[in-house]
């Protein structure tokens, strides 16, 4: 039995790792804000995580053989945990994000380092990934490479902050280790109804149903997805692992938005629709004029079994249906 302490968890896929990992036999502790309680057989502690002596405060004298975080989003954010854990756990597992590697995110190219720079040995950053086509490895992107972040708001809006954010969070624990830490690159999730808040499979559900036309780029790229639970599986598996670095999460299979909206006409009825954007202009979700898709590679040769998109899509997509 390990201690482990869940930071989040009270929605979607962190709500059913916390049930996974109590199920499990494990001890289990949630730390949020007080906006929901957790699940019966599991601790809870109420702190706001930005505030680093309330935080200190709300732990105590508590130490655990696993943190997973699943809502640290800034540089600040994984600094303050990194200075209140340390001493404190003994593995670090922290939800990310495959935004980390898209090329329209990234820093300028001018701000990596040269090509010449750039070789097997040293992990590519913004510059010479905007140029890969290939699914993407962990060694892909290293954020210890890129530039710090500036101060304020991000100038280009809440995306590139969001993938700016988790890069330099990695970044925070990559540099100086102070304990093991794993960065879980997770793919898009879908899955679970009306508690997949993003609302991006029901897009294409209400939009392909009502013969909306889909707005998508004319040729779109593939991308990766995982469905809830296997995010959650695999988040769980992990944190009994002793495996540290980056890890891509993503089912087997990576469709583009084209072969996504097919699934979705095939239960609703209906033909799609679709609306031609050119390149660098906004689309519907999943819809990418760019190249990220990941390779699962590394957690498979770990041990971990992905299922495949086009298992659980068709259930994923009913779900969504019938949340409507």
């Amino acid at each position: 039995m390990k201690r482990i302490l869940v930071i989040g968890g009270s929605r979607y896929f962190g709500k059913t790792l916390v049930t996974r990992v109590r199920d499990a036999g494990h001890e289990v502790t949630v730390l949020n804000r007080g906006s929901s309680a957790p699940p019966p057989g599991v601790g809870h502690l109420v702190a706001d995580r930005d505030d680093e002596e309330g935080l200190r405060a709300a732990l105590g004298p508590r130490a655990f053989d696993v943190v997973v975080d699943q809502v640290c989003y800034t540089p600040l954010q994984a600094a303050v945990a990194r200075r209140v854990f340390t001493g404190r756990t003994g593995r670090y597992v922290m939800t990310s994000t495959m935004e980390v590697y898209d090329p329209a995110t990234l820093p300028a190219p001018s701000a990596a380092p040269s090509a010449a720079a750039t070789t097997a040995a040293a992990p590519v950053t913004g510059a010479a990934l905007v140029r890969r086509a290939a699914p993407v490895t962990e060694a892909d992107l290293d954020p210890r490479r890129l530039p710090p972040a500036g101060p304020g708001p991000h100038p280009h809006g809440p995306a590139y902050a969001y993938a700016e954010g988790k890069r330099q969070a990695e970044a925070v624990f990559l540099r100086e280790p102070a304990f093991p830490y794993v960065s879980v690159r997770s793919a898009h999730v879908l899955g679970g109804g009306r508690a997949e808040f993003t609302g991006r499979l029901a897009h294409y559900v209400e939009r392909i149903g009502a013969g909306t036309p889909v707005a998508v780029h004319e040729s779109p790229y593939a991308t990766s997805f995982i469905h809830h639970r296997e995010l959650a599986d695999f988040l769980h598996w992990t944190a009994e692992q002793s495996f540290t670095g980056p890890v891509n999460a993503a089912s087997h299979g990576a469709p583009d938005v084209i072969a996504l909206c097919e699934a979705v006409a095939g239960q609703v009825g209906r033909r799609p629709r679709y609306r031609l954007v050119g390149q660098g202009e906004a689309a519907s979700p999943f819809s990418f004029d760019r190249a990220y898709a990941m390779d699962n590679g590394r957690a498979a040769a770990l041990g971990f079994g992905f299922g495949r998109v086009a298992d659980w899509l068709p259930g994923a997509i009913a779900e969504t249906r019938r949340a409507a």
